[in-house]
């Protein structure tokens, strides 16, 4: 199963070499949203802090979510242009299909992660804690990126089209990222979305990052973080295959 997702991880990959213009959407855009927050609106946010510190993490875990996207999108092509009867038919697992696929989307957050952070840099973000927090912070961004790409696999598959399964995704996806402590402090939130926002794993993701990477205070952000993006993974990752084996099955 290892070596059949990476033989699907390596043919995810090649898609970028041969349609570039698929890194649009973790290039141009994450670099938009930064500079869209830091000089429209960030003179207008009190946070307490240096608004390119308080954004910088939250753009990082939005963008990071979305790029599962590419899973539910590409999963519906492969499926309408009838490429999953083809790997049916050759001896490989058919959870390395999944496997592959997902794991390519952490290649391509990590390029996303790196993008954000020069883009900030230049803005004025400064890290400020050590190197090992910085760098399992990195690590747990990518563990949660990986489970979302989970999460929008099973969206995908249960998708007839592309657009559908983008669209599906977003409307669930994106107010969760803002109704959050992404981009604004969520004590400035009425009560009801307040009360959401705190337990939102956008909110304790975001929360983690800020700590492993600015040295804000921590809380039980980053232990819970951990286990938000483990236990997201446990439960949709069985769930997209057993929605595959269905699938590929027919």
């Amino acid at each position: 199963m290892v070596a059949d997702a990476l033989v699907i991880l390596k043919r995810n990959l090649i898609k970028f070499r041969r349609q570039p213009e698929m890194l649009i959407g973790y290039t141009v855009q994450p670099i938009m949203f930064v500079l869209l927050f830091v000089y429209v609106f960030g003179g207008s946010i009190q946070t307490g802090m240096d608004y390119e510190d308080f954004l910088i993490p939250g753009i990082i875990v939005q963008n990071i979510t979305f790029g599962g996207a590419l899973t539910a999108v590409g999963l519906v092509e492969d499926l309408n242009k009838g490429l999953i009867d083809r790997f049916r038919s050759l001896p490989m697992a058919r959870s390395a299909v999944l496997a592959g696929r997902t794991l390519a989307d952490m290649v391509v957050n990590l390029f996303g992660v790196i993008i954000i952070i020069a883009v900030g840099l230049v803005v004025g973000f400064r890290f400020n804690s050590s190197v090992p927090e910085v760098a399992y912070g990195i690590v747990l961004l990518l563990l949660f990126g990986y489970a979302f790409s989970w999460i929008f696999a099973l969206v995908g598959l249960y998708s007839t089209s592309a657009e559908s399964a983008q669209q599906i995704g977003f409307t669930v996806i994106f107010p969760l990222t803002f109704i959050s402590s992404a981009f604004v402090p969520v004590e400035n939130m009425p009560g009801a979305l307040e009360a959401f926002a705190k337990v939102n794993p956008f909110t304790i993701t975001v929360d983690a990052m800020r700590h492993l990477f600015v040295g804000t205070p921590a809380g039980n952000s980053v232990w819970l973080a951990t286990v938000w993006s483990i236990g997201l993974v446990v439960v949709f990752a069985p769930l997209a295959v057993l929605k595959y084996r269905r699938v590929s099955a027919r």
